[in-house]
């Protein structure tokens, strides 16, 4: 399958922005199961500073502001052509080390509450077990837009009972990494069966397991990633993997505008 993406942000601000870099994280993986066909990124009123590949192998672009500047614009979008592997990804790859992704992390930390919870689910780290775990996972967290805030850990979701995709694989990962099973944050997008347009990228989780290596759990839609997934960016939680990240002086009064357009070509 052969899909193209658009990936629009564009910041307007009521005070010039004197000083602002951003790290940005769009540009799709290559892979076994997605092959780049083409991908750039238009920076109005800024301009790349840099590109590299991070310790996790995602793309990293550095964008500096225009001094002074009242708007920024940044455009990331391609083609991509995706083969269903029903969401086996396949063996691990460095440099970061496979023992990494068992690491729990300030948003994965599993208290009481993620053990309480593992122990009332009963799951092991098999891939029998570690879809039985998405599946009470999404049984006992309801999808919610703006029921949650982006700063709750795995711990806070449970609690709160509700919570969107990003909140979904945190409580995943800190169940698998609990049970002693690698697992990874994912970052990126998905072709919608309803609609073209979104207003975000999507997250999930892969998990290392014994005999195929790392395997893909949509916890928010019950499904292994397929054809219609594309992989961007995957880390320890959400701040490795997120689409934008960096700081800026000045700026006051910001509006933000994101516009995502994924379409089977």
């Amino acid at each position: 399958m052969r899909l193209k993406i658009q990936h629009a942000t564009e910041y307007r601000f009521d005070q010039p922005v004197s000083y602002g870099l951003q790290q940005l994280r769009k540009t799709p993986k290559t892979s076994p199961q997605q092959h780049i066909i083409s991908w750039q990124t238009r920076i109005e009123n800024g301009q790349k500073e840099l590109s590299f590949d991070d310790h996790f192998h995602n793309t990293v672009e550095l964008i500096s502001f225009t001094r002074n500047a009242t708007a920024l614009s940044v455009i990331s979008e391609g083609e991509v052509e995706l083969t269903d592997t029903s969401g086996v990804i396949g063996p691990h790859r460095g440099p970061a080390p496979l023992w990494l992704f068992r690491r729990q992390t300030g948003l994965t930390q599993a208290k009481s509450g993620v053990r309480a919870f593992l122990r009332d689910v009963g799951a092991d780290g098999g891939l029998e077990g570690l879809h039985d775990l998405a599946s009470a996972i999404r049984s006992s967290v309801r999808y919610e837009i703006g029921a949650s805030h982006p700063g709750w850990s795995a711990e806070d979701v449970l609690e709160a009972g509700a919570g969107v995709c990003q909140d979904h694989t945190h409580v995943f990962l800190s169940c698998a990494r609990e049970l002693g099973v690698p697992a990874r944050y994912v970052s990126g997008y998905l072709m919608l069966d309803d609609r073209t347009v979104q207003d975000a990228m999507h997250a999930w989780a892969e998990a290392h397991v014994e005999g195929l290596g790392w395997v893909g759990f949509d916890i928010s839609n019950g499904i292994s990633p397929d054809a219609r997934y594309v992989r961007v960016a995957t880390g320890l939680d959400y701040g490795d993997a997120s689409p934008v990240s960096g700081l800026r002086v000045g700026g006051d009064g910001e509006l933000l505008d994101v516009r995502i357009d994924v379409a089977q070509q």
